[in-house]
């Protein structure tokens, strides 16, 4: 064994909301008998700590100390065996099992930090022409905190990936004046968010709450999250909702 950053839990802290689970691409993190966050086994845990920004009571925290090192094809099976093999190409290091990890860093991964971007103008005090309307960091799903300052009171667009690429004019038309959070039906493990969308509706008393998704079949199933998400969170609040065609046209707008 050899000394090494790995998640710490505070079970006194712990509220058993299990974000943290949710937010493990590697499923290190489960529930006990007790409701409490535990390490389902140390070496399933990367030690990058991106369940940190989920968790509301600050009930975790990089240590380091001694610990079998990381296992990235443990990992992989692990994860492939309980949420599916398409989760498990998430997992960290799982493309070069066999080698040593990623470097680690204090904290958690830098990528999935919760942050405001603030927007400047250029030196003659006019707006940069297709300048970016994006106002925060992260954007995917599986990385933002419920509990990110930004969600405060905000008009909230939540988008399908596709639809920024398909609509020429998404950053100033949909984007502009609202926070971000994307996802894809199809393609991501969806696993526990509808359980996080309502978590982020009930806890930040939103302005207005948009979805924009594409004609394509598998889109739906993104809409459809947002309503279950609004129904458990028991806030009312109309969802608007955006449709783009893959020809890059605007098929609906409420």
């Amino acid at each position: 064994m050899a000394k090494r950053k790995i998640i710490e839990i505070d079970r006194g802290l712990c509220n058993g909301c299990g974000l943290c689970t949710t937010a493990c691409v590697e499923g290190a993190l489960v529930l006990d008998k007790d409701n409490k966050a535990v390490l389902a086994k140390e070496i399933y845990c990367d030690g990058m700590g991106a369940c940190l920004d989920v968790c509301p009571t600050d009930a975790l925290k990089i240590v380091e100390r001694e610990s079998e090192a990381y296992d990235p094809k443990a990992t992989y099976a692990h994860v492939a065996k309980t949420r599916g093999k398409e989760a498990a190409k998430h997992v960290h290091g799982a493309e070069t099992a066999g080698r040593p990890p990623a470097p680690h860093f204090q904290g958690g991964c830098p990528g999935s930090r919760a942050r405001e971007i603030v927007k400047t103008e250029d030196a003659g005090g006019k707006t940069v022409s297709g300048r970016s309307e994006l106002s925060q960091w992260p954007i995917q799903l599986h990385l933002v905190s419920p509990l990110a300052p930004y969600f405060q009171g905000a008009d909230l667009l939540i988008a399908a990936d596709c639809t920024a690429f398909s609509f020429g004019s998404f950053h100033p038309e949909f984007l502009k004046g609202k926070k971000l959070v994307i996802a894809c039906p199809k393609l991501d493990d969806t696993t526990g968010y509808v359980e996080k969308l309502a978590e982020i509706i009930r806890r930040n008393s939103l302005k207005s709450l948009t979805v924009a998704i594409m004609t394509v079949p598998c889109c739906s199933g993104l809409f459809h999250m947002i309503e279950d998400a609004v129904a458990m969170s028991g806030v009312r609040i109309d969802v608007k909702r955006i449709v783009i065609g893959i020809d890059g046209m605007l098929v609906e707008k409420d």
